[in-house]
């Protein structure tokens, strides 16, 4: 893939220059006050912007954040990861565009000077963004274009999406991929090229059938597979266990089952809690005790997994020279259920493993939770992508940025 020094040299100068910065901001914000709660996404997009900023180029970041439906919605506006960069960055000139490509972003851009910074709104307030139509998508990615000379890829969490910034807009400007995305790459290829042995990997999250693609090829490469979260419910009923109300999904059950043998023939060990939390209801101050995992009683539902398990799935861990970690062990956003995903960081903090946390939820409970990021070989900013990628899978994202 290009590097911000090929498009330096493909451009002359990066000095002057109006270059479009497709970043992750899609960060988790507080439901009462609207504040940034996790702010681990910009943090990881600063060193790129800084990058052009300190080269004197006009820096044009484009991001998204929720799910809005092609139309301006208030409450995913970019303006609360704005104040956050703010702070961040407080020697910074960072102003916020009320639109993405009409004319308020058309003035600000006019309007911008060397080594500022300006963030455009929302790009899923426009309907070409994510449009599964070539045509749709490719318009409004012209519309991106025409405000910058160049482009920089630095929105890993995004790159396996063929989406307008994403996707089009590298195929119409001189184009490369960011710091982030480099690294990320990097991170990815030697889990799945050059890992050191024993290498595990450490799934967890509500459903199993997120995670299909990514079992189904790390079997082929893995040591051990530990199994927590929602998902371990369906491998415990897989087995003929009592699940209760536990999350469960019965169209996968033959599919785990093969997993299940597969694991053997192939001498993956695979890894499921001794004990669970179970909970009479979906709440932190519900009546929950700890129960074997196959002694779940009918009326109760497991969230997390239990005291033996976090110290089984630590063991496992302990020797490991390389660990992948996608998906908290249980409900960790309520301290009752928080144990087994604290377990689980403290392992890999503990540890001499090269340790890989896989986006998502998981990244942001070990922020929750206390642990510094310094304790980890690397956290990585995009969960969807990092799985698809050790699924095998092909990132547009990724390719357009290889011509």
């Amino acid at each position: 893939m290009k590097t911000i020094d090929d498009l330096t040299a493909e451009l002359g100068t990066l000095a002057g220059k109006r270059i479009l910065v497709r970043s992750d901001l899609n960060v988790p914000l507080d439901k009462e006050t609207g504040a940034v709660t996790d702010d681990g996404r910009i943090r990881a997009s600063l060193p790129t912007w800084q990058r052009l900023l300190d080269a004197g180029a006009k820096v044009i970041v484009v991001a998204h954040l929720g799910r809005p439906k092609g139309v301006p919605e208030a409450k995913y506006s970019l303006a609360p990861a704005v104040e956050r960069a703010k702070e961040l960055l407080p020697g910074v000139s960072i102003s916020l565009a009320q639109d993405t490509v009409g004319e308020a972003a058309q003035a600000a851009v006019a309007a911008l000077g060397d080594g500022e910074l300006l963030v455009l709104e929302n790009l899923r307030f426009n309907a070409g963004e994510t449009s599964k139509d070539d045509a749709e998508r490719g318009a409004f990615a012209d519309q991106l274009a025409a405000l910058a000379d160049g482009f920089v890829s630095d929105g890993f969490g995004v790159v396996h999406r063929k989406q307008a910034s994403v996707y089009d807009v590298a195929q119409k400007l001189p184009h490369a991929a960011g710091g982030l995305v480099l690294a990320e790459v990097e991170v990815l290829k030697r889990l799945t090229e050059t890992p050191q042995r024993p290498y595990a990997v450490v799934l967890g999250g509500s459903k199993v059938s997120d995670k299909l693609g990514v079992i189904d090829n790390l079997l082929n490469t893995a040591d051990r597979l530990l199994i927590g979260g929602g998902m371990v419910f369906t491998f415990l009923k897989a087995q003929g266990h009592e699940v209760g109300k536990s999350l469960l999904e019965e169209d996968q059950l033959e599919t785990v089952r093969g997993y299940i043998e597969r694991a053997a023939a192939q001498g993956v060990e695979l890894v499921l809690p001794v004990d669970v939390v179970a909970a009479a209801a979906f709440a932190a101050d519900a009546e929950h005790s700890t129960v074997a995992a196959e002694e779940i009683p009918a009326d109760r539902l497991g969230l997390d997994i239990g005291a033996e398990s976090g110290k089984l799935f630590a063991s496992k861990l302990a020797d490991c020279q390389t660990v992948f970690w996608n998906g908290p062990m249980g409900v960790f956003e309520m301290e009752p259920y928080s144990h087994g995903t604290r377990a689980v960081a403290q392992a890999l903090v503990d540890g001499d493993a090269f340790s890989v946390v896989g986006g998502g939820d998981s990244a942001a409970a070990v922020r929750t939770l206390g642990f510094d990021e310094k304790g980890f070989g690397h956290i990585s900013t995009g969960g969807g992508a990092s799985l698809e990628f050790l699924e095998g899978k092909t990132l547009p994202g990724l390719t357009v940025l290889e011509s």
